[in-house]
């Protein structure tokens, strides 16, 4: 594909994903880790880990966020001057900014302060070396923030892919983490051209030796009763997230029951929903997300945000 025309349905779909996500990411801020129990319906009451005011996003869209100002720029996401920059702003976030923040991602940003070269180089260096001392390094922290990779490229899934895998190596190195990553943002990407809801589309973009292993996790995620104990793996956490979509997508209000069904289910709630809202705004569109009032770091509206999206597929829509 050489070119995509932004026509206002598609505008409106990749506002959608950014939209999409940081409501879920605001839904999900309430009930994380069973911070406070659920009944009825999941609302943006604040509270949670980060003690967040009513409708604020968390760590979720606030790393979403860096990347999604790099790319309304207008710079490749693939570029060496992108992702110093996107690193650079996970770094400023980390330190004055992060409110919430997983373990993982945590670490290793405080070890790239220490280290040499760029920004980009730095936390890449850094997270290499947590992958090799710990067997916990393929966590749910890069692919909550998939929604603006799944916007930077709509002319090309190979670029897409080629950038969800590096920007996913800036904090999580696991190939696990960088395969589930191209599966989502290839899937944002269609969405917002074609508007359907495909996880499967970016099988042909992973290694063979996986292929099977993702296809067949997404597929028990299709299970009616599917339920995870524990969501901050990147594959358990897509499961999470596939099987909300699947829920939204059988019923009338889609993106509404979508992510309260990722909320529903517990664990990493807010991640879970970021995750899947990405999908189901991508699909169905900003005016088909529910009407929150969502907020935050680094000082956005909710609508603030979904606006980096027409500047980012601005860029986005021709080939190079």
């Amino acid at each position: 594909m050489d070119t995509v025309a932004m026509t206002a349905e598609r505008i409106d779909r990749a506002r959608g994903a950014l939209l999409g996500s940081a409501v879920g990411d605001a839904l999900g801020v309430p009930y994380e880790f069973g911070t406070i129990p659920l009944s009825g319906d999941p609302e943006p009451l604040g509270g949670g880990l980060g003690n967040y005011e009513p409708g604020e996003w968390s760590d979720d869209t606030q790393m979403a966020t860096c990347i999604a100002r790099v790319a309304a720029t207008g710079l490749r996401l693939t570029s060496q001057s992108a992702q110093d920059q996107i690193a650079d702003c996970f770094l400023l976030w980390e330190r004055e900014g992060a409110s919430d923040i997983g373990v993982q991602t945590s670490r290793v940003l405080r070890s790239a302060r220490k280290l040499e070269g760029t920004p980009a180089q730095r936390l890449r260096a850094a997270s290499r070396s947590y992958a090799e001392i710990s067997d916990r390094a393929a966590g749910n922290g890069a692919l909550m923030r998939t929604a603006p990779v799944g916007l930077a490229f709509l002319h090309d899934r190979d670029l897409t892919a080629q950038a969800a895998r590096e920007i996913s190596a800036l904090t999580h190195t696991d190939p696990m983490v960088g395969d589930t990553c191209v599966l989502w943002s290839e899937a944002i990407r269609l969405a917002v051209v074609e508007g359907v809801i495909d996880v499967y589309a970016g099988l042909d973009l992973l290694h063979p030796d996986v292929r099977e292993t993702l296809s067949r996790a997404l597929r028990e995620a299709e299970e009616p009763g599917f339920m995870l104990v524990e969501n901050s793996f990147t594959v358990s956490c897509m499961q999470a997230a596939w099987h909300s979509v699947k829920v939204g997508m059988s019923s009338d209000d889609p993106v509404k029951e979508g992510l309260f069904a990722a909320v529903r289910q517990g664990s990493d709630t807010d991640t879970t929903a970021a995750v899947a809202g990405g999908l189901l705004g991508a699909a169905y569109g900003a005016s088909r997300v529910p009407p929150y009032e969502v907020h935050g770091w680094p000082g956005m509206t909710g609508r603030e945000y979904a606006d980096l999206a027409v500047k980012i597929t601005a860029g986005s829509t021709e080939g190079w």
